[in-house]
């Protein structure tokens, strides 16, 4: 078993590095990858980068280069609904690209054509696996649809358009695409989103995102424990 550990930013991978034993690095297209052990299982952790874009090639990178076997990707998301407060976790059951959109051509919004998918399934052990660390800690948490998109979500009105149209419970701006590529490589995926900012506001984010950040780092810590299957 080998794990690939994506994080957006430095902050969502930086605490993780103390943590894993055996360090070496490797850059690849501008993005350095930590390889290591956390728990006497192999690791390749990275910071992709913010958007779409940046967090499909780390993805790429840890499938095709690494040979991952999982991916676990941790981070912040704003809340999308009123019972995910600041510091509670959204965990995928799924994840959509909620800025994909061919509805000219009669497409829903959300499809990826050439592949047909619009939600992206997560993996259900890992997910099973996720909520049992979040339940020991005692944090607040809700399962269901997470949607990415290369937008910071701050007004009410993009809140409630992407809530209704995908029923979603958080935001972000990588899952999905790393979900997209996990798909095509056929390789179980995770997210776990602490969340940063509820309401859209920037504000929060500001505030909450280096906190939020840190509990995902804990929670992988934990996760990655739990699934070592030399336990």
């Amino acid at each position: 078993m080998i794990i690939g550990i994506i994080g957006a930013m430095q902050m969502e991978i930086e605490n993780l590095k103390p943590s894993i034993a055996n360090q070496r690095e490797e850059t690849i297209s501008g993005v350095t990858f930590t390889c290591g052990e956390i728990a006497g299982i192999p690791v390749v952790a990275a910071v992709s980068g913010i958007g779409k874009v940046f967090a499909a090639i780390c993805t790429e990178i840890m499938a095709l280069h690494f040979g991952v076997d999982h991916v676990i990707n941790i981070g912040v998301a704003g809340s999308l609904v009123p019972t995910l407060k600041v510091l509670d976790v959204a965990v995928a059951e799924s994840a959509v690209q909620h800025d994909m959109n061919t509805s000219a051509i009669g497409d829903p919004i959300g499809l990826v054509s050439g592949i047909n998918v619009i939600n992206f399934e997560a993996d259900a052990n890992l997910r099973k696996a996720v909520t049992g660390v979040l339940a020991a800690k005692g944090i607040n948490y809700e399962t269901g649809v997470i949607a990415s998109g290369d937008l910071f979500v701050d007004t009410n009105k993009q809140r409630e358009t992407i809530r209704s149209r995908f029923d979603a419970i958080a935001a972000d701006m990588e899952g999905a695409s790393i979900a997209h590529t996990c798909y095509v490589n056929n390789i179980p995926f995770t997210l776990i989103r602490s969340i940063s900012d509820a309401d859209g506001s920037a504000m929060d984010y500001n505030t909450f995102a280096g906190k939020a950040a840190e509990q995902s780092i804990s929670i992988v810590l934990d996760l990655i424990s739990k699934i070592n299957p030399n336990k």
